[in-house]
């Protein structure tokens, strides 16, 4: 996820790195923008702002030492985000806020560091109401088409014993055609499949997601200043 950090903030890149990455692979995220002074945005220019920046995912920050953030796609307001979380977790300890907890609309967030990992945990009915459609091959899922309308994640078993996952996500109902990294689409197929997963999607990204107590899952990634 490439973060655009606005309006005074270094830009920074967030990659998750895969213990199992193949050549070829450069595990960079999707786009999206933080907007680190978030107060300083009036609430009803918001979405109006996400609109323009044309990002998958805005957060705003409203109270960093708190970790309050909300979160707009180009078209809507979202209550959770999984690759945004990772970034902004990342970022505000960076700046000096080393928050354990995130306060998206949806709830609270746990934040925790591990190695050169950043991790976020949420409940799978926080999420988008995906699609979770399963092909029989990466093959299949590498030559779909963007579908005209849907919230669609297209995924297949690259290694079902070692958990990898090959998947595509299309987001053409939030104005977002395909989404190259969507951490609240691997976060309920992980529920879903009940083990932890490692999944590759779009054209590069990685996303570690793997359940934990309590009816949540974790999801994380490698965070690198670009």
């Amino acid at each position: 996820m490439k973060i655009i950090v606005t309006p005074a903030f270094s830009t920074a890149s967030i990659t998750s790195k895969s213990r199992f990455e193949p050549p070829g692979w450069t595990t960079v995220l999707a786009p999206a923008s933080i907007a680190a002074c978030g107060p300083s945005v009036p609430i009803d220019d918001r979405q109006a702002l996400a609109t323009h920046l044309g990002y998958s995912e805005t957060v705003f920050v409203d109270d960093a030492a708190a970790g309050r953030i909300v979160i707009f796609t180009p078209v809507l307001e979202l209550p959770f985000a999984g690759h945004p979380a990772v970034g902004t977790a990342w970022l505000l300890a960076g700046e000096g806020h080393s928050v354990d907890v995130l306060r998206p609309p949806a709830g609270e967030v746990p934040v925790r560091h591990e190695g050169e990992l950043t991790w976020v945990a949420a409940r799978p009915e926080w999420c988008p109401p995906w699609e979770l459609v399963r092909y029989d091959s990466p093959a299949q899922i590498d030559a779909m088409a963007v579908p005209d309308a849907g919230l669609i994640f297209a995924w297949a078993w690259i290694d079902e014993s070692a958990g990898l996952v090959r998947a595509r996500c299309f987001v053409v109902d939030e104005g977002i055609p395909e989404d190259e990294a969507t951490g609240s689409a691997a976060l309920p197929l992980s529920a879903e499949l009940g083990r932890a997963i490692e999944v590759r999607q779009g054209k590069g990204s990685v996303i570690h997601a793997r359940p934990i107590d309590g009816g949540m899952v974790e999801i994380g990634g490698r965070v690198v200043e670009d």
